[in-house]
């Protein structure tokens, strides 16, 4: 007997480094290709799947205000722009494998995708297409975080599954501290009480009003988004 979804509707967040593999920039597209397959297994199942992607592995906004003393608000634009890039990647990966998609824009580029509509976003999830979030909120000053605890509210998703490099939540970086412990469970305002880096403060401030479960699990083991759909205890929820 198959596993009935315990989600129906859901948000991934992937953040651009999720893309760069062992390169220092751009897109790894071995590593795409094994995200694709898992979003195209899940697709599969019948759950409506809607994508935010950062932009971290071309541009980040803050980075280059700090570092290039490019202005914080242009600095940002650009990271959304490289969000865009991503999403076209993924995009056109996914529809190599016979799934219709939708990229929706919160900066209107109509050349390359549709501006950001919730009615139409719902309405192409509904007749079975994934949609990919790209740009952000289409405001400096957020983070692309923030842009899936939004499309995510907006569009009634039931979790958003954030993807990350550890498998889950530490009291402190795994990669740098042994001691580091592994939640398995947390309540939205520990993370902003502890300063733990789920989210940033908005996204989850957002999620803990609307009640939106947050699921913070490791890319490294191929198969995790189906096991976190099919009601697994994978990675960090936070509640």
């Amino acid at each position: 007997m198959k596993n009935k979804p315990v989600y129906k509707r859901v948000v991934l967040k992937l953040s651009g480094e999720a893309l760069l593999g062992r390169q220092a920039h751009g897109i790894d597209f071995q590593i795409l290709n094994t995200l694709v397959s898992q979003i195209a297994e899940v697709h599969s199942m019948g759950v409506q799947l809607a994508l935010v992607l950062g932009g971290g592995n071309i541009f980040r906004g803050a980075a280059g205000s700090s570092v290039f003393q490019i202005e914080r608000a242009v600095g940002d634009y650009m990271g959304m722009l490289a969000t865009v890039i991503n999403g076209l990647a993924f995009q056109d990966v996914i529809e190599k494998k016979g799934i219709a998609t939708r990229v929706m824009t919160a900066i209107e580029m109509h050349q390359i995708g549709e501006p950001y509509i919730r009615r139409r976003a719902i309405r192409h999830l509904e007749n079975g297409r994934i949609v990919i979030f790209v740009a952000g909120t289409g405001n400096p000053y957020f983070t692309t975080d923030t842009a899936a605890a939004l499309r995510a509210m907006e569009i009634g998703a039931d979790a958003i599954l954030k993807a990350t490099k550890v498998d889950g939540v530490y009291t402190a970086d795994p990669m740098k501290d042994k001691n580091a412990k592994k939640f398995t469970d947390l309540k939205y305002i520990d993370v902003l009480k502890k300063g733990l880096k789920v989210m940033d403060a908005t996204a989850i401030s957002l999620c803990m009003d609307n009640k939106l479960p947050i699921v913070v699990f490791g890319l490294n083991k191929e198969g995790n988004i189906k096991k976190i759909i099919n009601g697994e205890k994978i990675g960090t929820v936070v509640s």
